[in-house]
């Protein structure tokens, strides 16, 4: 017997929510790249982090989940996270090695679509521990923007930054591994006969 899938409905409060913080993308690369201003997009990231986790609240709470939901909500956390990433790197917050680190992921993701098209799938669900690394990634990155803050908080700030970031990059890659692992296994049943 097939899963049930979960149906498109693509008007539902949680999408809304989502597609509004899809919007918030370039509001904060125009304020961190060219106002500078690193409060306000400091603002931004933390309105995004906390709608990250109101959609999905919402979507249990209201029943209204959604397949579109499933891709969007993922979707818009990796636009959230290249877009803050390259917006960091190139203000100098954070080096260019970190983005490489995080960005091979993704790509390193990438083989394996041709496993979840085999499967008529376009996505896994989403897992605790990729959960966890946006979580984790969704609060260090902003942290940056508050280092250049003058005496001692402004270092406090760059501590935090940097153990979010560093833990979540971990956990990312953690995901990662744990999602190939388990489209390689669906797949692997998938092809066992009945």
């Amino acid at each position: 017997m097939k899963p049930e899938r979960t149906p498109m409905r693509p008007w539902t409060v949680p999408n809304a929510v989502s597609f509004l913080r899809l919007l918030g993308i370039p509001v904060f690369l125009w304020l961190v790249l060219v106002q500078e201003a690193d409060i306000a997009a400091f603002a931004v990231l933390v309105i995004a982090g906390v709608s990250d986790w109101i959609d999905g609240y919402l979507a249990r709470a209201l029943n209204q989940r959604s397949r579109i939901g499933e891709l969007l909500d993922p979707l818009a956390d990796r636009l959230y996270i290249a877009a803050t990433l390259i917006g960091l790197a190139l203000r100098g917050f954070i080096p260019w090695w970190l983005v490489a680190l995080i960005a091979a992921r993704d790509v390193a993701l990438l083989f394996t679509a041709p496993m979840l098209r085999r499967l008529h799938q376009a996505a896994l669900p989403v897992t605790y521990v990729g959960k966890s690394a946006t979580f984790a990634l969704f609060w260090g990155f902003p942290l940056f923007l508050l280092s250049g803050l003058p005496d001692l908080v402004g270092p406090i700030f760059g501590a935090a930054a940097w153990a979010f970031a560093l833990w979540g990059t971990f956990l990312y890659w953690w995901a990662g591994l744990r999602y190939f692992t388990i489209a390689r296994s669906l797949l692997r049943n998938s092809e066992q006969p009945r």
